[in-house]
């Protein structure tokens, strides 16, 4: 599979939508106009009616299309949310409003569930960086906490969201609480979340529109940990021919939701950003969960192949 039949191979598929919208500025700031993706329909039905739960898809080709399957849904993104928590958070450094050196003290009063680095922290201290990295690749719960709050509480962090043109996703609660299925609190969607992929990790300043906010040491700094993440190899990973790889991120509800986001790599660079988010039936088996997203992931690549 090489980028030219990528592109050949979308003109098979059904058209859906296609959407645009203008980002208002900040004071003395230019208008910004993102265009979101050409919604492409890729039919997922029987995987849902084999597993069960409800599954959403979104990855955007080389000519920014979408396949799309439930892609305007709202699904709970468990910890997929770090690491756009981690490119705020760069973005900070960038402007000089945080140091990735700047210690943090990290105490029992912060623990939660899932805390595999800043555990043994307690009583000591962490880095920003460290605890960035901690988010990223492990998934750490009390790092994303303390994270949150040293950017200034989940408002600000809903702020980096529509700042990327995001009017979609909600922040509104904390680790472990966001985890759980309360209307649509902490939801997203997959068309809004692989936008948002696109424009922090592939867009870049092509003279016709703005690159996205990180530049190019922030980015390589959190493509880095995402491609390093231990998580998810039966997921996104599992459906990925050979000499493929993905820098990604994924979130687990524990309760059904099952979820992986990144950007998928073909072997001569051409970057796919993609969106899987499926809220199983809880009964189901954690292979089977992790089989659909990697079924589904399988499934758009034959797509544009």
């Amino acid at each position: 599979m090489d980028r030219r039949r990528v592109l050949t191979g979308m003109a098979a598929l059904p058209l859906v939508a296609c959407q645009r919208r203008e980002v208002q500025p900040g004071a003395g700031e230019e208008p910004v106009e993102w265009f979101m993706p050409e919604a492409h329909a890729l039919d997922l039905s029987d995987l849902e009616s084999t597993f069960g739960g409800r599954l959403g898809f979104g990855l955007i080709t080389p000519d920014y299309r979408l396949l799309s399957w439930r892609s305007e849904d709202r699904f709970v993104y468990c910890s997929t949310f770090k690491a756009f928590l981690a490119a705020a958070t760069l973005e900070r450094v960038q402007n000089g409003l945080e140091q990735l050196d700047r210690d943090i003290p990290v105490t029992a009063a912060d623990m939660t569930h899932h805390a595999p680095v800043t555990e043994p922290a307690v009583g000591g201290t962490l880095t920003v960086e460290a605890l960035m990295k901690a988010t990223v690749e492990l998934s750490d719960n009390p790092a994303a906490n303390l994270l949150l709050r040293e950017m200034g509480g989940l408002a600000r962090m809903q702020d980096f969201y529509r700042s990327l043109g995001d009017t979609v996703t909600r922040v509104d609660r904390w680790e472990p609480e966001m985890n759980r299925l309360d209307g649509d609190k902490d939801t997203t969607s997959p068309r809004a979340a692989a936008t948002n992929l696109y424009a922090l990790l592939v867009n870049r300043n092509d003279g016709s529109r703005p690159g996205g906010p990180l530049n190019d040491v922030s980015l390589a700094t959190l493509k880095g940990w995402m491609f390093d993440t231990p998580t998810g190899p039966g997921r996104i990973k599992a459906g990925l021919p050979a000499g493929w790889t993905t820098a990604h991120k994924t979130g687990t509800g524990g309760y059904g939701p099952t979820n992986d986001i990144g950007v998928i790599y073909a072997p001569d660079g051409t970057a796919l950003p993609v969106a899987v988010y499926y809220h199983a039936d809880r009964s189901s088996s954690e292979a089977d969960r992790d089989a659909v997203i990697a079924e589904a992931t399988r499934r758009a690549l034959r797509a544009i192949a």
